[in-house]
């Protein structure tokens, strides 16, 4: 038997998000923009998988003379890196009309971010929903909070005293000092 397929498609306008989150515009200006590409995929891996999406982050190769190519990170996340003249807002207009028509049932979505106005407006028009680059920063702060929360080793609370705290042979052997049998 198959997995069920995800419920939610995000498609990411790669660099669009980059300009806008200011910790990615960092990144970019110090170290280039291969360190930003990459840190941006380490982030929506992570997001990506706690959230169970497909995500699918393109980049532009508008100026670069190559194909068209993917790479898969995880099950989650694979960035798309257009071909030679082939901008991202064109890739993502036609992967949702494509989408649209390929829906396999009607519980799956297509959220695609960017902070694109224009592009904003192509998308809903297929019936994808639309996500600013910013929103999508809220989202991920956000999720990476409550993971963190989720993970966090619970402390059981045994009572004020320090004694409670201790395991059951550390509490008999000070039992025994107070009544004075070891020494």
């Amino acid at each position: 038997m198959h997995p069920p397929p995800p419920q939610v498609f995000l498609l990411v306008d790669g660099y669009n998000v980059i300009g806008s989150w200011s910790e990615l515009k960092r990144t970019r200006d110090r170290h280039g923009l291969e360190a930003a590409r990459q840190e941006l995929i380490e982030t929506l891996i992570n997001y990506s998988a706690f959230r169970d999406y497909h995500t699918q982050v393109v980049f532009d190769a508008y100026y670069q003379k190559t194909q068209i190519h993917h790479e898969v990170f995880t099950t989650h996340l694979l960035a798309c890196y257009t071909e030679f003249g082939q901008t991202a807002d064109s890739y993502i207009e036609k992967f949702c009309a494509s989408f649209r028509h390929k829906i396999e049932r009607p519980k799956q979505r297509l959220i695609v971010a960017t902070s694109d106005r224009a592009q904003q407006l192509t998308i809903m028009g297929y019936g994808a929903e639309w996500m600013s680059s910013q929103q999508l920063a809220s989202d991920v702060i956000f999720t990476t909070h409550r993971v963190r929360r989720r993970h966090r080793p619970s402390k059981q609370s045994r009572g004020r005293f320090l004694v409670n705290s201790l395991d059951a042979k550390a509490q008999q052997r000070l039992a025994e000092w107070r009544k004075g049998g070891m020494k």
